[in-house]
């Protein structure tokens, strides 16, 4: 199942369109969707996760808590409804397709992707440009 909250003024549209894309992303990576929270907040309570949990006095677009087992995807996703705003101006790029980046980058540390090292960051934006191109399949 996939939840969304949201803890700032803002509303995600379609949520149906998102659910199908993250269980056939899934299913692609042989994983299964059982509880994943998709939560959205200001930068500032983002902040305040990324300094209680992660101990990192840094704004942040997205925060993975994993709690998966096996192939069963569990976990929440924090994003910054803010720093999504801002990176798309940075990075050239519409809200609704850095949403979509940010989302599918949780996923995907649920999936058991990292991006700590130089190879480890190329393989999630390998990861992250085919999901996003698999939402274009099914939607566009």
């Amino acid at each position: 199942m996939i939840l969304f909250f949201f803890e700032t003024n803002f509303d995600l549209i379609p949520k149906r369109q998102i659910k199908i894309w993250l269980r056939t992303l899934a299913e692609q990576e042989n994983k299964r969707i059982k509880d994943v929270n998709i939560v959205f907040y200001d930068d500032e309570q983002l902040w305040v996760l990324n300094k209680q949990y992660l101990n990192h006095d840094t704004f942040t677009d997205v925060i993975t808590f994993d709690s998966s087992k096996k192939n069963l995807l569990n976990g929440d996703i924090c994003i910054s409804v803010e720093r999504v705003k801002e990176n798309s101006k940075i990075f050239n790029t519409t809200f609704d397709e850095e949403l979509r980046r940010v989302i599918v980058h949780g996923v995907l540390h649920l999936c058991g992707y990292k991006d700590e090292g130089y190879d480890e960051k190329q393989l999630m934006k390998q990861k992250e440009d085919e999901a996003l191109s698999l939402y274009n399949h099914l939607y566009n």
